[in-house]
């Protein structure tokens, strides 16, 4: 038998509540040449028993220790026979054309290693009426990593080749979680990538999720993934301390400034990023997303700022009268 033209790789863990509906989301597919890689990853739920339930040819089902999310993905890019790796996580949605337009996109443009989609934003079952509508062209989403993912991770479809080239998913604990944002900044440097500006998938906000669970180490890592990213667009080897002031502002990490940040280099440096994006690119639009993120940038400076100036002397009242409470 020839290999599917598609492996969509789905990862569970502790995902009883969901996984039968994400799987049979895709095996509703318009696009029916794929095979459905499952990998249960040591779950502690009935989540084996619920796997087990699931009948279709197109489903290869592993079981294996719990070995955590980036680890698990790369075993199953290893195993995946496809020439696409299609993403979907065990608690989201594709509609049914979802595989079918990627692979359309992804066979017309084959400069292109990685495709996304929008998508409708629900808290379980229950409809947010908000959406993750990211930009679609290379210029625009180059400029939009330089802050934050620009990508719904389980609409993501990519070149098996372009993921192999740049190392698959890093298992470094000092650049994972988000183990996504930091695998599309590397492939991004080296290949194009887009969005389809449809909703092909419906994304799950839960209260267990990584995201939640790890704000804090997810924060710390997001914001020295954007400070590469800004160094390698402004053409540095490694950031320097303003790249990570900018990046430290824009995600309210005032704790990762430099100690005496210079908001007018801050601003020039994102304009400058801007610029050589919307260059190299033929993208003159990215200027303007470039002067409105500088002047967000300052905004939330100063406030910060002068929330600073207003919270020391009340912190040195509150201090004192401490110190003499105690001294009474």
């Amino acid at each position: 038998m020839s290999s599917p033209k598609i492996t969509v790789l789905l990862p569970v863990y502790n995902g009883a509540e969901f996984v039968e509906q994400a799987i049979l989301s895709i095996l509703a597919q318009t696009f029916t040449d794929f095979e459905l890689l499952v990998i249960n990853d040591g779950s502690t739920d009935n989540t084996a028993e619920i796997l087990a339930r699931c009948h279709d040819p197109r489903i290869r089902l592993v079981h294996q220790e719990n070995m955590g999310l980036a680890t698990t993905l790369n075993y199953g890019i290893s195993l995946s026979q496809g020439h696409y790796i299609a993403r979907q996580d065990h608690d989201d949605l594709s509609l049914p054309t979802r595989l079918e337009k990627q692979w359309e996109y992804m066979e017309n443009n084959p400069d292109c290693a990685l495709l996304g989609t929008c998508a409708e934003i629900r808290t379980s079952d229950i409809k947010q009426n908000r959406m993750h509508d990211h930009p679609t062209e290379y210029g625009p989403i180059l400029f939009a990593l330089l802050f934050d993912n620009p990508f719904v991770h389980s609409s993501i479809m990519m070149r098996r080749h372009n993921i192999n080239c740049v190392g698959g998913y890093s298992s470094d604990t000092l650049r994972y979680p988000p183990e996504d944002y930091e695998l599309w900044s590397r492939l991004a440097r080296h290949y194009r990538v887009a969005n389809l500006p449809e909703r092909l998938v419906i994304y799950r906000e839960v209260a267990q999720s990584i995201s939640r669970s790890q704000h804090s180490r997810i924060l710390e890592n997001v914001v020295t993934i954007a400070a590469e990213n800004l160094a390698y667009a402004i053409g540095l080897s490694q950031p320097d301390k303003l790249c990570f002031d900018v990046a430290a502002i824009h995600h309210s990490a005032f704790h990762r400034l430099s100690h005496q940040p210079s908001i007018k280099q801050i601003c020039e440096t994102v304009i400058l990023a801007g610029n050589r994006i919307a260059k190299d690119n033929n993208a003159p639009y990215v200027v303007h997303l470039a002067e409105k993120r500088a002047a967000m940038l300052r905004y939330k400076f100063l406030m910060f700022r002068t929330h600073t100036l207003w919270a020391k002397p009340l912190l040195r009242n509150i201090r004192s009268w401490i110190a003499k409470s105690r001294a009474h």
